[in-house]
C-alpha cells in the first residue's frame, strides 16, 4: 500500500462487502507510569524524570496532530465512546485532559451521551482530582485498585495501599455516576477467604461496574522472568465462581468474561470492541480497526513515546497498516464476540464482517457438538462449559493454515 492514510486505497472496491459501517469509538493511550507493575504486558514506561515532568503538552500536541491525520478515513462517521487509558492517564493534569476531550470534540462528530472513560490509579490522586476530571468533560472513571489486601498490593508491585484504595474509590463514588473498580484474582499466596474480603470491601461502595482479571503471566514482563507461586487452576475455577456468586447476589450482572455491571452501566467502549465494532487508537502503540465498504484494516502506532510524538508531529504516527484477510475474519470477530454472555446475532456476524454464514459454520458445528455453545435460527452465545474453556472455544474458528 502507498501511503499508510491513503483514502482513495481504503475505499477501493475489494473482497469484502459491508452493507454499513459499525459504530466508532476513539482510544487514547497515555503511555506513563510511576512505576511498571511486574505483570503488565501494556505499553508503558516509567515516568523517571520527576524534574522535567511528562512532556505532557507536547504529547498532547502529537495526540491532535494524529487525530487530525486520521481524519479522513473516518470522516463523517459520529463516535460514541472516547477511553483514555494507559499507563496512568490520571498522572496527567485536569487540565491538560480537559485540553485532550476539547481538542477532541473541536475536531469529531461526538454522540450527545458519549461515554467518555478515564482511568486512574488510587497512587495518583489528591483531593478533588477526580472532580476536576469530572469538569473537562470524562463521564466515567475507571480505578485501577486490583486489590485491597496490602499484602497482595505488594506483591503486584502497586504504588498504593488498602487506604488510598479506599480513599480513591471513595472521591469517585462522589463525583462520577457510573464508575468501574479493576480488581485481580488468582495472586500469590491468595486464599478463597482473601478474596472473599476483596470483594466484599469493593461491594461495599455499591459500584455500578466491576471488571475481575484473572492474574496471567505474560511474556516479557518482570513475573515471566521471576515467576510468583499462583494458585492452583482448581482453586482459580472455585474463586471464580465465588466472584460470580457473591457480584450475581449484589445486583451486578456478568454480561463479559471479566465485566460485571448493574442495569444501565455496562461500558460501552469495551462492548464496542467486543461486538466487533470500529476503533481508532492514537497514542503510543494504540492499534485501530476501521472497516470500509470492501475491507476491514489495521494499524499501529509507534511505541516509543518520544519516538511517537516526533512521528505525529510530522504527520505520520502509523508504523503498521494492513489489511484483515477474509480468512481470518471469522476467529477475529469470534475473540470478541464470544466473550459476551448474550453471544452475538447472526445479523450482525454478516453485517460486521461482510462474509456469509457459510464462513462460520464448520466451527459452530464444531462448538455445539462440544457443548461450547448454544444456538437458535437467529443468534449463537456461549455456554456456561464455552465461557470456562474460552479460549478452546474461540480456536475452533481459526482458519486452517
Amino acid at each position: 500500500m502507498s501511503h499508510p492514510f491513503d483514502v482513495v486505497h481504503a475505499m477501493r472496491p475489494g473482497l469484502l462487502q459491508l452493507q454499513a459501517l459499525p459504530p466508532l469509538s476513539l482510544y487514547v493511550h497515555l503511555p506513563w507510569c510511576i512505576k511498571k507493575c511486574p505483570y503488565c504486558d501494556f505499553n508503558s514506561h516509567e515516568w523517571r524524570d520527576k524534574d522535567q515532568g511528562m512532556p505532557e503538552q507536547r504529547y498532547i500536541d502529537a495526540l491532535l496532530a494524529d487525530l487530525e491525520i486520521s481524519l479522513p478515513l473516518i470522516w463523517g462517521r459520529p463516535v460514541h465512546s472516547i477511553f483514555i487509558g494507559g499507563g496512568t492517564p490520571s498522572l496527567f493534569d485536569p487540565a491538560s485532559i480537559d485540553r485532550l476531550i476539547s481538542g477532541i470534540r473541536a475536531r469529531l462528530p461526538l454522540e450527545a451521551e458519549a461515554e467518555i472513560t478515564l482511568e486512574a490509579n488510587p497512587g495518583t490522586f489528591e483531593k478533588d482530582r477526580f472532580k476536576a476530571f469530572r469538569a473537562a468533560g470524562v463521564t466515567r472513571l475507571s480505578i485501577g485498585v486490583q486489590s485491597f489486601n496490602d499484602a497482595h498490593l505488594k506483591a503486584l508491585g502497586r504504588v498504593h495501599n488498602r487506604d488510598q484504595a479506599m480513599a480513591a474509590v471513595m472521591e469517585a463514588q462522589s463525583a462520577f455516576d457510573t464508575f468501574n473498580l479493576d480488581l485481580m484474582y488468582a495472586l500469590p499466596g491468595q486464599t478463597l477467604a482473601d478474596l472473599t474480603q476483596d470483594i466484599e470491601t469493593a461491594l461495599s461502595f455499591k459500584p455500578p461496574h466491576i471488571s475481575i482479571y484473572h492474574l496471567t503471566i505474560e511474556p516479557n514482563t518482570l513475573f515471566a522472568k521471576h515467576p510468583p507461586l499462583l494458585p492452583e487452576d482448581d482453586d482459580a475455577y472455585a474463586m471464580m465462581d465465588l466472584i460470580t456468586d457473591m457480584t450475581g447476589t449484589a445486583g451486578l450482572q456478568r454480561y463479559e468474561v471479566s465485566a460485571y455491571a448493574r442495569p444501565g452501566h455496562r461500558c460501552w467502549h469495551n462492548l464496542n470492541y467486543w461486538q466487533f465494532g470500529d476503533y481508532l487508537g492514537i497514542g503510543a502503540g494504540a492499534h485501530s480497526k476501521l472497516s470500509f465498504a470492501h475491507r476491514i484494516t489495521r494499524q499501529v502506532r509507534y511505541r516509543e513515546p518520544q519516538l511517537y510524538m516526533a512521528q505525529a508531529l510530522k504527520g505520520e504516527p502509523a508504523t503498521q497498516h494492513e489489511e484483515v484477510t477474509r480468512d481470518d475474519l471469522p476467529f477475529e470477530y469470534m475473540l470478541n464476540a464470544l466473550r459476551l454472555k448474550e453471544g452475538f446475532s447472526l445479523q450482525d456476524y454478516m453485517a460486521r464482517t461482510g462474509l456469509a454464514m457459510t464462513s462460520i459454520q464448520k466451527g459452530l458445528a464444531a462448538a455445539e457438538a462440544k457443548g461450547l455453545i448454544a444456538r437458535d435460527l437467529a443468534k449463537v452465545w456461549p455456554t456456561e462449559r464455552g465461557f470456562d474453556f474460552l479460549s478452546d472455544l474461540q480456536e475452533l474458528f481459526l482458519a486452517d493454515r
